[in-house]
C-alpha cells in the first residue's frame, strides 16, 4: 500500500505553455509524455462510491495497472489517499488482487466481484516531470489534457498534479505557490473519479447549501476544535467555488463570503491562545479577498428591489425610473468574468495553498510557549463557554435594552452581530441542541431585519437623481419602512437579550 499525497489544479489548455516556462530552471531528474486510458468500475448500485472507494484499470503502453484507493482526506486541494496498485493482464477487474485489510470490514468481496462492471473511462495525454526539490523532496508533476467519457457524453480534463513521491509535503505547497504566481491555476476538490460518477449519472452540479454548525464534540482539544473550524470553512469555501465555476450561481459567491466571515471569526475567537503575529499574513489576504467581495451586499439588495417587476416599489410613481436607475448600478457591479477572473488569480489561489499550509502543517505552533500548548490542549469546553459568554457580553453592549437605535446605529453594528454568530458555529455541537435554537433564532431574526434594512440603502442612494413630489413621495416611502423595520427589530432585540443563554 502506498498513501498517495498531491495537490490538485484545474487550469485552461494554454496553461501548458505557462507550465512549461516555468519549470525550465527547476531540476527534472525525468520527463516523459504518455497517452493513458482508464476505465473506472462499480456495481449498478454503486457499492464502491458507497464506501468512497475507487477502482480503475490504467492501461499505456502494453501495461494494465489495476488500482483501489479508499477513502482519505482533502483539505484545500491536497489529496491524501491510500492506493494499492497491481499489474494485471488485461480491462477485466479482479479484486481478490488486493489484500484483504484493504477493504472495509464485512465487505463481500465475491458477491462485488459479480456484478462489478464499467462505468466511465478518462482518457487523457499526461505530460510528467519529476521534479527535484531544494530540501531534497521529489514530485512528480503532470499536466492532463483530456476527457472523461460515458457512452456518448464527454466532459472536458485540463489539470495539473503535484504528487509527493518522496521527502516533506510542504515541498508540495513551495512548488505549488511557484507555479501559480502568474495566477491561471485553481485548486481542484474534485477527482477524475467523481467528475466521471457525475458524468454516469448525468448529475447537474451540487446545490448551494448554508454555512452548518461544526461537529465538535467534548472529546474535542481546544486545538483540535480550532483546526476543525478552519476546515470545515474551507471545504465551505471550496464546495461553493466549484459551483460558481460551473454555473455562475450569485448565491454561491454568498456562501464564499460566509466562509471567509467564519475563517476570520475563528483567528479571531482563537487569538487569545495562538498569537496574532501567527496568523497575520492570512489574516490580511482573508480580508483582501473579503473586500473583494463587499459588493454582494449592494447586489442582493438591488436584485430584491427588482425581482418581480418591481413589486416592492409598485406604490411610487417614479419606480419605472427607479428600477431602471436599479439596474443600471446592477450592471456596474463586478459580473461572473470578473468573480472567474478573481478565482483564477496568483493572489487567490496564493491565499488558499498559504491557508491549507499553514492548516496541514500547523504553521502556529513554533508561535507558542509551554502555557499557549497546555491551553491548546485543555478540552474544549471551558474555553467554548468563556468565549460564548465574552461574545454575548460584547452583544449586550451593542444592542442595549434601555437605549433606542436608529438606522445607523443597527447597520453600523451588522458585522459585529455576524461575527458574534459565528463564534457559536464553532461550538454548536457542545450543548443542546433545542436550547442553542431557542437562544440563536431571535439573534438571526434581527440580523435578517438588519438585511432587510440595509437593501433599502441603493433607493437612499439614488435620491438625488430625483425632485418635487417624486423625491418627496420617495423620502416619505423610505421613512414608513424605516419605521416598520425599526420597531420590529427593537422588539426582536428586547427579546433577545432576555434570554437565558444556553451554555455553559
Amino acid at each position: 500500500m502506498e498513501t498517495e499525497i498531491e495537490l490538485k489544479f484545474f487550469v485552461l489548455p494554454e496553461f501548458s505553455t505557462q507550465l512549461v516556462e516555468k519549470i525550465s530552471a527547476a531540476k527534472i531528474l525525468q520527463q516523459s509524455r504518455r497517452e493513458l486510458g482508464n476505465i473506472y468500475f462499480d456495481t449498478p448500485d454503486q457499492v464502491l462510491r458507497q464506501h468512497d472507494i475507487g477502482l480503475r484499470i490504467r492501461r499505456f503502453d502494453d501495461v494494465f495497472v489495476q488500482t483501489l484507493k479508499t477513502a482519505g482526506r482533502v483539505v484545500a486541494g491536497l489529496h491524501q489517499r491510500p492506493e494499492y496498485n497491481v499489474e494485471v493482464n488485461s480491462t477485466e477487474p479482479c479484486l481478490a488482487l488486493h489484500p484483504k485489510d484493504a477493504w472495509p470490514h464485512d465487505f463481500d468481496i465475491v458477491a462485488v466481484q459479480q456484478q462489478i462492471q464499467p462505468l466511465f473511462s478518462t482518457d487523457f495525454t499526461r505530460q510528467q516531470w519529476l521534479v527535484a526539490m531544494p530540501d531534497g523532496s521529489q514530485i512528480e508533476l503532470a499536466f492532463d489534457h483530456g476527457e472523461v467519457s460515458v457512452d456518448d457524453k464527454r466532459s472536458p480534463i485540463c489539470e495539473v498534479e503535484l504528487e509527493l513521491k518522496s521527502g516533506q509535503t510542504d515541498a508540495l505547497f513551495t512548488l505549488a505557490r511557484e507555479l501559480c504566481v502568474d495566477g491561471g491555476m485553481r485548486l481542484g476538490n474534485l477527482s477524475k473519479a467523481a467528475r466521471g460518477y457525475r458524468l454516469a449519472a448525468d448529475y447537474q452540479g451540487d446545490s448551494v447549501k448554508p454555512l452548518v454548525f461544526v461537529n465538535t464534540t467534548l472529546q474535542d482539544s481546544v486545538e483540535s476544535a480550532f483546526i476543525n473550524t478552519l476546515e470545515h470553512a474551507l471545504e465551505h469555501w471550496l464546495y461553493h467555488e466549484q459551483i460558481y465555476m460551473e454555473r455562475q450561481e450569485p448565491q454561491a459567491l454568498v456562501q464564499i463570503s460566509q466562509a471567509l466571515s467564519l475563517l476570520r471569526q475563528t483567528f479571531a475567537t482563537f487569538g487569545g491562545i495562538i498569537p496574532r503575529r501567527a496568523s497575520a499574513l492570512l489574516r490580511q489576504e482573508l480580508q483582501w479577498l473579503e473586500g473583494e467581495l463587499t459588493w454582494l451586499e449592494d447586489a442582493n439588495s438591488i436584485q430584491a428591489l427588482i425581482d418581480d417587476k418591481a413589486y416592492v416599489l409598485r406604490k411610487l410613481n417614479a419606480r419605472k425610473e427607479l428600477q431602471q436607475q436599479l439596474e443600471l448600478r446592477y450592471q456596474e457591479l463586478p459580473d461572473s468574468d470578473d468573480m472567474i477572473q478573481l478565482m483564477r488569480s496568483a493572489r487567490y489561489c496564493g491565499l488558499l495553498l498559504d491557508l491549507s499550509r499553514w492548516i496541514l502543517s500547523r504553521g502556529w505552533q513554533p508561535f507558542l510557549d509551554d502555557k499557549s500548548r497546555d491551553k491548546l490542549a485543555a478540552p474544549v469546553k471551558v474555553f467554548a463557554d468563556n468565549m460564548l459568554t465574552r461574545s454575548w457580553s460584547e452583544l449586550l453592549d451593542v444592542f442595549p435594552a434601555e437605549r433606542e437605535l436608529s438606522r445607523i446605529d443597527y447597520l453600523d453594528q451588522k458585522p459585529r452581530l455576524l461575527r458574534n454568530l459565528m463564534s457559536g458555529i464553532a461550538f454548536a455541537g457542545l450543548y443542546d441542541e433545542d436550547r442553542r435554537i431557542s437562544f440563536r433564532m431571535p439573534w438571526l431574526d434581527l440580523l435578517q431585519g438588519l438585511e432587510d434594512l440595509r437593501a433599502l440603502e441603493p433607493i437612499r442612494q439614488l435620491l438625488p437623481l430625483f425632485e418635487g413630489d417624486d423625491l418627496a413621495q420617495m423620502q416619505k416611502w423610505l421613512q414608513r419602512q424605516e419605521e416598520s423595520l425599526l420597531h420590529a427589530m427593537n422588539q426582536t432585540r428586547q427579546i433577545s437579550i432576555e434570554l437565558t443563554p444556553y451554555w455553559p
